[in-house]
């Protein structure tokens, strides 16, 4: 009896590990979610849509984008954490739900162990954005605009502990300012208060559009690099302010024990679709550049990103409002 029972088993498991190998083979069999932790609108959706349009293309079974915004991107890693490690369900998401939000507070995940990356897709190059109504025209009057009158101006972030909400006490370390910070649940809705000047300011990649049609000022672009859409806009360094920039790069992850095997036939397919001219024009259109690393390079600068964020939080004594 306890033989049978024994060799049950071991069929039992040998079977389990034949069904893995084909699911992995086979991966995706049915429809992905791809959860991006924040709002419609704001540029995690922006990103994510292409990469989504794209995969499906590429691995023949639809990738669709899941919203679940709030708590400056936990709500939405908190779900792919606890979602089944099964190759259908992956977190897209820009550094600061892993990099900045858990320095400032208590998250129900690890960055580094909760989840698996499975590779960086982009990074992107924004800058900050007045109203024109409040009156300086480039990156100094701002300046001295918001040294002249503290805590007039205020600023848009997608939520506390997010890069958008770091750029700005970035710039208020190194500028010595006050400017009030304004969170919202994503970027869509910060910048339709600053359309509508209930807010001033803005540092991210859906008001860039906005500038073109001269309803914003672009006054620095938050990058290395200038951006060729806006040659004659200085960068930080170039206006005064060097090592200031917070450049928000976006990596895909997977729930922690979801298949080797699925997570480098991914990682393969992002690197093939990110080589292609296709997806960098794509991204250039959204003022994103493509950058495609392997899973354990992402892994490795997240630790370091992870450590650069500590050290800033300590310098500024930065605290959530």
């Amino acid at each position: 009896m306890r033989r049978r029972e024994f060799l049950k088993l071991s069929a039992a498991g040998l079977a389990a590990g034949i069904s893995t190998r084909a699911s992995a083979a086979t991966w995706p069999a049915r429809p992905v979610r791809i959860v991006v932790p924040y709002a419609p609108g704001g540029a995690s959706d922006i990103i994510a849509r292409p990469w989504a349009e794209a995969l499906s293309q590429e691995l023949g079974q639809q990738f669709v984008v899941e919203n679940r915004g709030g708590a400056g991107g936990m709500i939405g890693s908190e779900a792919v954490m606890k979602a089944a490690p099964d190759g259908y369900s992956f977190l897209l998401t820009p550094c600061a739900a892993l990099t900045i939000l858990p320095l400032m507070q208590k998250t129900p995940y690890d960055p580094q162990k909760s989840f698996t990356p499975v590779g960086r897709i982009g990074d992107t190059i924004s800058g900050f954005v007045i109203h024109p109504a409040v009156g300086p025209k480039n990156f100094k009057e701002m300046v001295d605009y918001a040294k002249a009158n503290p805590g007039k101006l205020s600023y848009g972030s997608a939520g506390n502990a997010t890069i958008t909400h770091f750029r700005l006490e970035m710039l208020k370390y190194r500028a010595g300012i006050d400017i009030l910070h304004v969170p919202y649940r994503g970027s869509a809705d910060s910048l339709n208060d600053l359309l509508a000047n209930n807010i001033q300011m803005m540092a991210e990649i859906n008001p860039l559009p906005h500038v073109k049609a001269g309803k914003l000022i672009l006054l620095s672009i938050n990058h290395p690099k200038r951006s060729p859409e806006f040659p004659n806009v200085p960068t930080l360094t170039e206006c005064g302010y060097p090592n200031s920039d917070m450049i928000s790069w976006y990596a895909i992850w997977a729930p922690i024990g979801t298949p080797p095997d699925i997570v480098q036939k991914f990682n393969a397919a992002i690197a093939k679709i990110g080589s292609g001219d296709d997806m960098k024009k794509k991204l250039q259109a959204i003022s994103a550049v493509e950058v495609v690393d392997k899973p354990e390079e992402t892994a490795k600068f997240l630790g370091e990103e992870i450590q650069r964020n500590a050290e800033l939080i300590k310098a500024a004594n930065i605290k959530l409002e």
